[in-house]
């Protein structure tokens, strides 16, 4: 197993830095920091942080991810999740430094019919996945070694995200409208972290690029909501928990344009993992089986 003498985290308040933290720490001495100690926003604060703490290893899970929101903060958006990145990168290409990096599977347009490869051409429909998209390209024009990890739909048991919310509108809503025409794979930090420790362990140079990592399968949020209501009124029985208001027969599904955002979504986003499996022999989880393992976390 590959070591890291210091290996600097961001974003340890988010759900995927948060999962990180403890698995990192396998791998080496971990300097986690938060907004406060780390302005992404500020490339000063940045180039600061690198230089003080000179690590071989960044891992950058924060981003800017209120995907509705950047629609109307693009600036923002644009500074922490399209120029921070490259900050990192050229910081990391000074010290001899691998930089991880997070991204998502918006960067696409969503009219292919089947799950994008990392080949595909990018091309963003929504300013969260242009800032997603600059990002990227910071850290390939840099010198620096790097992971682009892309992933899609992620949840876990902590922070905010959409499996979380559902089972907290089935306590007291009878029925739940949901998108039925938007399709991805849904993953877990479980999922992402699995992944993330091996390849950084079997890390070599040749491994510089860009990769997906999703759970294997796909599905629509509706489909996704269904098996989340599911699961849970399977665990229900079994662990004598509350029941839900809303059944999972009471999901219904609905298209995008029966729910308008700001922000228009891809209607595929998801992500072909084979160059991943492939290069770092990795086995990924069906996404079916990976929430199960998060609602019986979850129910324990």
């Amino acid at each position: 197993m590959r070591h890291y003498n210091k290996i600097l985290l961001t974003g340890i308040h988010g759900q995927l830095g948060h999962a990180l933290k403890p698995a990192l720490e396998k791998l080496g001495t971990v300097i986690a920091l938060d907004r406060e100690k780390l302005d992404l926003s500020q490339p000063d604060s940045i180039r600061a942080a690198v230089r003080l703490i000179k690590p071989d290893l960044i891992i950058n899970p924060a981003a800017y991810t209120a995907v509705d929101l950047a629609e109307s903060e693009s600036e923002i958006a644009h500074a922490i999740n399209g120029i921070a990145p490259g900050i990192f990168a050229e910081e990391a290409a000074s010290i001899n430094a691998l930089l991880v990096h997070y991204s998502t599977g918006f960067v696409f347009d969503g009219k292919k019919t089947h799950a994008y490869s990392e080949d595909d051409v990018a091309a963003p429909i929504n300013a969260y996945g242009s800032s997603k998209l600059a990002g990227e390209e910071a850290i390939r024009e840099s010198e620096a070694s790097h992971l682009i990890l892309r992933t899609n739909w992620v949840y876990s048991a902590y922070g905010k995200n959409f499996m979380l919310k559902i089972l907290e509108l089935a306590q007291t809503r009878s029925e739940l409208r949901i998108i039925n025409d938007q399709f991805g794979n849904p993953t877990s930090t479980n999922t992402i972290v699995n992944a993330t420790i091996p390849a950084l362990s079997a890390w070599e140079p040749g491994h510089t690029g860009t990769y997906h990592l999703v759970d294997q399968g796909e599905t629509s949020w509706h489909g996704f909501a269904q098996e989340i209501i599911q699961q849970y009124e399977h665990l229900a029985l079994k662990k004598n928990l509350p029941a839900l208001a809303t059944s999972a027969n009471r999901v219904l599904g609905i298209p995008t344009a029966d729910y308008p955002t700001p922000a228009q979504r891809p209607a595929q986003s998801s992500l072909n993992t084979e160059k991943l499996r492939t290069s770092f022999k990795l086995e990924l989880p069906h996404w079916q089986e990976d929430l199960r393992q998060v609602m019986a976390a979850i129910a324990a």
